[in-house]
């Protein structure tokens, strides 16, 4: 689609949720948190990823033209999350058509306001709209397949000028249903987003779902976070990669330990550090 917003018009008659203005707790999805569902790299990745993991399978596929959405990408999605569970504990409806202004997502995301910003987020919305997924995750059956985009569709209000004033933008109802069950939703640091790393972003999501705020933390081994990660990158340079993000300690609430195995095998531990409680979903 061209992106562009035409009076009056509205997609499948859906319900519109308005964005909610102010500040609000930053709340992130758990499958999204624990499954490689975006690309780590900032180059464009059309290569799919392909995970399986006990009976669970995720495959992702990006178009030629946009590739698969990065994990940067995904704040966009963390914004929608945290809109909809602060609207629905504060009792408000909620639906999977938002309207926001572009200013709105930015500012949350911790992004600049610029033209280039701007265009940066076009091209965000176009990269999650192009990718496409396949998963049986929350599926009944799982042999059932879901197949998704990380939007359907979104469109955009500009002045006279070319200026964006405002988005549309439908979330998949696979989204949309996990972020509003509680058990699939957890507050994360606001420091989040100003990870630059991809790996560093990914392993802070990580650790927030399976360490969480337990005092003796966790621990994966580098193998298996390789494997859980989805990244094209050899296993030594991911390797090299987990080491540097252990040595800079720049994930916000968490302390990360190399630690070697009887076997020689390395295994990342992380552990939480006391922290001020975040307002909203502390699990």
């Amino acid at each position: 689609m061209d992106g562009v917003f035409r009076s009056g018009d509205r997609q499948m008659q859906l319900d519109l949720f308005v964005a909610l203005p102010g500040d609000m707790a930053v709340r992130d999805q758990q499958d999204l948190m624990t499954h490689p569902f975006f690309s780590l790299a900032k180059s464009k990745r059309t290569e799919p990823i392909d995970y399986a993991a006990g009976d669970t399978r995720i495959r992702v596929e990006g178009t030629a033209e946009h590739g698969i959405a990065t994990i940067w990408d995904a704040d966009v999605l963390i914004w929608a999350a945290s809109q909809l569970v602060e609207a629905r504990d504060a009792g408000l409806r909620t639906a999977r058509l938002l309207s926001a202004t572009p200013h709105q997502i930015l500012t949350f995301t911790g992004r600049g306001t610029s033209l280039r910003d701007y265009q940066r987020l076009r091209a965000a919305l176009d990269r999650l709209q192009a990718t496409t997924v396949v998963t049986n995750l929350r599926q009944p059956d799982l042999r059932r397949r879901h197949r998704f985009s990380w939007i359907n569709e979104w469109k955009e209000r500009t002045d006279a000028a070319g200026r964006p004033l405002g988005l549309e933008l439908i979330l998949p109802d696979w989204f949309y249903q996990g972020v509003l069950a509680d058990a699939f939703v957890l507050t994360i640091e606001r420091d989040y987003f100003g990870l630059t790393g991809g790996i560093e972003r990914w392993l802070y999501r990580l650790a927030r779902k399976h360490a969480g705020r337990q005092s003796e933390g966790w621990a994966f081994d580098f193998r298996h976070l390789h494997a859980k990660s989805g990244s094209l990158a050899r296993f030594a340079n991911f390797a090299i990669d987990l080491r540097t993000v252990a040595r800079r300690q720049r994930l916000p609430g968490y302390r990360l330990a190399v630690e070697r195995r009887p076997d020689g095998g390395e295994r990342l531990r992380f552990a939480p550090q006391t922290y001020p409680q975040t307002r909203g979903i502390n699990r």
